[in-house]
């Protein structure tokens, strides 16, 4: 089961209400959303849960050099400039293990514009490369892994190892929790990707309006400084590093690469942005939570051996 805090905070965010205003964000590229490289595009449109329609779009066009599709599976590709950003929790929902907020240095790096989906992902298990999700369906959904109206959807049910065995076979790896962030928040110390405005119908899919997931780029104006789309909401996503709850305190100020398992002392791996179901308190970029990873001591026979997954749960990757 994903960990979920109990807060001492009495208020909640006020979830439904918009800001009067946002801080300024930086150029933000085209919404340009390659979902799936696979021959056969699916034509049905899925009606039992229908994704909402934005009311308006970033304006900023990325140039050739910030945007490229990856060839392999079809996914684009956000080019994230090196800086120095702010990571940490910042405002007054901010928990122990995401503090002391810090300022990082990070090397540019390309992230994936959406979470990967089940059209790409069907074509590392066709390779060979990838093990089957655990379930086909999703959370209210019976059939959806392999069904057609779902082929732009996020994947779900995928453990920490598949997440990194497609993106090594798809020439990527998992974000770490710094690369994550960085691409979600920018230059400034926003609270989410798109600013400081509460979770909405408009900006993200979550606090179960929908309640399960909706096709991957639905919601441009969630769109984080650099135009990476999905970034809070839909499914939660898996990243590199090991979870250890005090290891700002402790992490290098340039590139951190997250703990080693010893230090962790435990298998269990971060997972970042929330999910469909969650509120305004989970979705906040800084947010961190976790799930088990994969236990190199177990059988390969045995789940374990390749760690716990999720209907809420699913990744993106990322490429020097």
């Amino acid at each position: 089961m994903i960990r979920r805090r109990i807060l001492a905070f009495g208020i909640l965010l006020n979830l439904f209400i918009p800001s009067a205003c946002q801080p300024a964000a930086t150029a933000t590229p085209e919404v340009i959303v390659v979902s799936t490289s696979t021959p056969a595009q699916a034509t049905e449109t899925a009606t039992e849960i229908p994704s909402p329609t934005a009311t308006s779009q970033p304006t900023v066009t990325a140039t050739p050099d910030t945007i490229r599709v990856s060839p392999k599976d079809g996914m684009t590709q956000i080019q994230i400039p090196s800086g120095t950003f702010f990571m940490g929790g910042m405002d007054v929902y901010r928990e122990n293990d995401e503090q002391p907020a810090h300022e990082v240095v990070i090397d540019s790096f390309w992230m994936d514009q959406v979470e990967v989906t089940n059209g790409m992902y069907e074509l590392c298990v066709r390779a060979g490369a990838c093990r089957l999700p655990k379930e086909a369906r999703s959370d209210n959904r019976e059939e959806y892994f392999n069904a057609a109206p779902f082929r732009d959807y996020p994947v779900v049910h995928v453990a920490w190892y598949d997440a990194n065995a497609y993106c090594q076979w798809a020439g990527r790896r998992l974000p770490t929790e710094a690369e994550w962030e960085r691409a979600a928040r920018g230059d400034d110390k926003r609270n989410y990707p798109w600013g400081d405005e509460a979770p909405n119908q408009f900006n993200s899919n979550s606090l179960n309006i929908v309640g399960d997931t909706t096709r991957v780029g639905s919601y441009p104006e969630g769109a984080s400084p650099f135009g990476v789309l999905d970034m809070a909401g839909n499914v939660w996503e898996w990243v590199a590093d090991y979870y250890k709850p005090n290891y700002y305190a402790i992490a290098p100020l340039e590139n951190p690469q997250g703990p080693t398992r010893e230090e962790a002392r435990s298998d269990l791996r971060v997972i970042r942005g929330g999910s469909f179901q969650e509120d305004g308190i989970f979705l906040r970029l800084a947010n961190r939570s976790f799930l088990d990873g994969p236990d190199p001591k177990a059988d390969p026979k045995d789940e374990a051996y390749y760690g716990k997954s999720s209907n809420r749960v699913g990744f993106r990757c990322v490429e020097e």
